[in-house]
């Protein structure tokens, strides 16, 4: 479980890293795009591979659609009601943030929970952790980071409350991953396939509600957007066959 929790703060802390880079550096609206639809890309390769691919596997077709539509349905609600309390723009940019740093932590902390609970699922599964999963997370967190905390800064938030802000996420990230190990234990192989669809439905709604426009509004609208899109998704899937 340790280990998990580890592994979990290794993914999570990318977070902080891009935090700290966006709070650091002004970097430009359209280098801001380019890396957000790379870690766009990124994820949807390590959903694709790492979780729809094995839920279908492990638990047919009936698991995969379950875990689908729960993953999807749930998060919408809790995004909603995120949302309302003022956590709407939390990966923007723009400095559209709102005083309500609450909820701005809440969602943070939403989007990043199914894919450390995974990692502590893929842990206890295989015995070692599924790295091109983790990297992939990773990979996508820097500019969640990056993009959040330069967004909160022109918002006018302090930076070491918005470093804060990411290190608690970190934080929860490393026990949503022990939390996923120690859900595994003595879990059936269908419930485990609707636990990896639930995370896949989960992210997948994250990345079309925040980062997919984040990347779009930030480019300008520009086509090359989706060209960083695929890079990211060409790297994770290498990943996934290599590593």
């Amino acid at each position: 479980m340790i280990e998990a929790a580890l592994w979990g703060l290794f993914a999570g802390g990318a977070l902080l890293v891009g935090a700290a880079l966006g709070l650091r550096f002004q970097a430009p609206r359209w280098v801001i795009a380019l890396v957000m639809a790379f870690g766009v890309g990124a994820l949807i390769s390590a959903v694709t591979f790492e979780l729809t691919e094995e839920a279908y596997t492990r638990g047919g077709t009936t698991a995969l659609l379950v875990g689908l539509t729960l993953g999807a349905l749930v998060f919408f609600a809790g995004d909603l009601v995120i949302d309302r309390r003022g956590g709407r723009h939390r990966k923007r940019s723009g400095g559209q943030q709102s005083e309500a740093g609450g909820a701005i932590l809440l969602g943070a902390a939403l989007d990043g929970f199914p894919e450390s609970v995974v990692i502590g699922l893929s842990l206890f599964e295989g015995g070692g952790v599924g790295l091109a999963f983790v990297l992939a997370v990773a990979i996508s967190n820097v500019p969640e980071g990056l993009s959040g905390a330069t967004g909160l800064r022109k918002a006018g938030h302090r930076p070491g409350r918005v470093l804060l802000m990411w290190a608690v996420v970190a934080l929860v990230s490393a026990a949503a991953a022990a939390l996923g190990y120690g859900l595994a234990d003595g879990l059936s192989d269908g419930v485990v396939a609707v636990l990896q669809a639930f995370a896949a439905g989960a992210i997948l709604t994250m990345l079309a509600d925040t980062m997919m426009p984040e990347a779009f509004d930030e480019g300008g609208h520009r086509p090359w957007v989706g060209l960083a899109t695929v890079l990211g998704f060409a790297l994770a899937a290498w990943l996934q066959f290599v590593a």
